[in-house]
């Protein structure tokens, strides 16, 4: 299915550029620095499509810039430049130039390209995602999270949350068994409850009545931030208008990130009332974080801003994996039926599906891997850009190629995960090939698969992911038989993605859960 939406966007994006377009070419030689010293650059610019005069490559990106910048590679090689208004982009589309990148130059292309969004309300100032990576805020910030939050003690003192939540899920989906249900929505709240009871132990979002419109609120907020991000801004393509905020998308991400920031300070504030009234600890991540406050080690802004980030980034990316999976299994009933009989022969007649159960279920684990593949909930993983030392020699080397100091450097996970000399079938879903043998990790150490990244930029959050996708996928493949809706069939999903902060399905799945028959009946079921 087209993407209408995002299209009608990049077409809006594409008018505000032709309005400026007589006062940018009067000024185009003296705003893009970078013009002039492209000539003098001991190496060649990597190579890449022809730029039409001021708008650059914008349209060869277009509205679904991971598919169109995947194409474009195939003709100009796995480093290549693209440029989007005033701003050069370098793409990288391949396990070598990638590991190139992430890791031989990690230190060199370590600093963040920051889009104009992020710079609302000071967001990008006590950000972890956006902060520089040598800046002593972030450095403390990330040892916050390996510590307190993210550590493996941590992870594990905590998992009776999150498989309570994921019994909440089962149940609210056996109320509804039978009946056609659209798959993301209770998914995601179960995720976004996960999340709130690890950091604050409180729900926000009723599980038993997760339809209902007052409970869609903070859904809604969090996919209008993310969708926000993702959206083209002629600010990000031509710098100095940045003040003007033209499409005024700074304007309303800050409404968003206040929202944020009203919600978690109020959480914030009472917790700390309680802690100083001495209530007893409730065992979350919050916890930890007041003491750490209450040592001056962490600011009240900085906790709000952590919670901001990781239910912003978390629990979409995390629910549309858990979502992405199931339409691939329904697409290939085969495979649903192999992990279906997984589940059942490792864990037998037992009820409910643990955490400690997925080490014994590798093809559930490849199952996850595999839609990770296919479908990176960052398709193009967040911009770096040449750090500040290296912004003083000009240029970085990458591949024989320079990389100049004001480009930033985009990473097309998805693209990587589709290299047919990677992958055999790379189309394919096929969850049997990190069987047999062949170990690749989630955690980078293979640039075939960056699903989270790597290096000083990976994604922090990669330990909580790893337990909360595979532990969702597992209880609701464990505790129902999944069919599509009737008069549809498995060729009938559509897969068809929507580009933005994280991908989605353009066309959201819906699937009937199904309360499973005794062993040996199956075959008895009529459709």
């Amino acid at each position: 299915m087209p993407n209408l939406h995002g299209k009608m966007e990049f077409t809006i994006s594409f008018l505000w550029i032709s309005l400026t377009l007589s006062f940018l070419y009067l000024v185009k030689r003296k705003l893009n620095p970078g013009a002039g010293k492209n000539g003098a650059l001991p190496l060649p610019l990597p190579p890449g499509p022809t730029p039409l005069p001021i708008i650059g490559n914008i349209l060869d990106v277009g509205a679904q810039p991971h598919r169109s910048l995947a194409r474009l590679a195939r003709i100009y090689g796995p480093v290549m430049s693209v440029r989007l208004g005033l701003t050069t982009t370098v793409v990288v589309s391949s396990p070598a130039a990638a590991r190139e990148v992430l890791q031989k130059k990690d230190q060199a292309l370590s600093a963040r390209w920051v889009p104009d969004t992020a710079r609302a309300l000071g967001h990008h100032e006590t950000s972890t995602i956006w902060l520089p990576s040598g800046d002593p805020l972030r450095k403390h910030l990330r040892a916050v999270i390996a510590t307190n939050i993210f550590s493996p003690r941590s992870l594990d003192t905590t998992r009776a949350v999150r498989e309570r939540q994921a019994r909440e899920l089962v149940a609210n989906l056996r109320r509804r068994a039978g009946q056609p249900v659209r798959i993301g929505v209770p998914v995601f709240n179960a995720v976004l409850n996960i999340i709130s009871n690890l950091f604050f132990s409180e729900d926000v979002v009723d599980l038993a009545s997760a339809e209902e419109e007052s409970n869609q609120e903070f859904k809604r907020l969090i996919s209008s931030a993310v969708e926000e991000i993702g959206r083209p801004n002629i600010s990000d393509f031509f710098p100095f208008l940045r003040p003007l905020d033209l499409q005024g998308r700074r304007r309303v991400t800050a409404g968003y990130i206040r929202r944020f920031y009203n919600f978690f300070g109020d959480i914030f504030d009472r917790r700390l009332a309680e802690m100083n009234s001495g209530a007893e600890k409730k065992g979350d991540f919050l916890d930890s974080l007041l003491e750490l406050h209450s040592q001056s080690k962490l600011q009240r802004r900085e906790i709000i801003t952590l919670f901001t980030d990781f239910f912003a980034a978390g629990s979409d990316t995390s629910s549309n994996t858990v979502e992405w999976a199931m339409a691939e299994l329904l697409r290939n009933p085969a495979v649903l039926a192999k992990a279906r009989a997984e589940l059942r022969e490792t864990l037998g007649p037992k009820q409910e599906f643990e955490e400690s159960d997925i080490a014994r279920l590798p093809f559930l684990q490849a199952v996850t891997k595999e839609t990770m593949r296919l479908h990176p909930a960052g398709p193009l993983m967040l911009p770096h850009k040449p750090s500040e030392t290296e912004r003083e020699v000009g240029f970085v080397e990458v591949a024989g190629l320079a990389v100049p100091s004001e480009a930033r450097v985009m990473v097309n996970a998805w693209a990587i995960g589709r290299d047919p000399e990677a992958w055999e079938e790379a189309e394919e879903f096929r969850p049997e090939r990190f069987l047999g043998g062949r170990e690749v990790d989630f955690r980078g150490k293979d640039f075939e698969f960056l699903p989270f990244g790597y290096g000083r930029r990976a994604c922090p959050g990669v330990p909580l992911a790893v337990r909360v996708v595979p532990l969702v996928l597992g209880s609701i493949l464990h505790a129902f038989d999944w069919r599509l809706p009737r008069g549809m069939r498995p060729d009938d999903v559509d897969l068809s993605d929507r580009f933005a902060a994280a991908l989605t399905l353009a066309v959201p799945l819906t699937a009937v859960p199904v309360l499973p028959v005794p062993l040996g009946e199956e075959n008895n079921l009529v459709d």
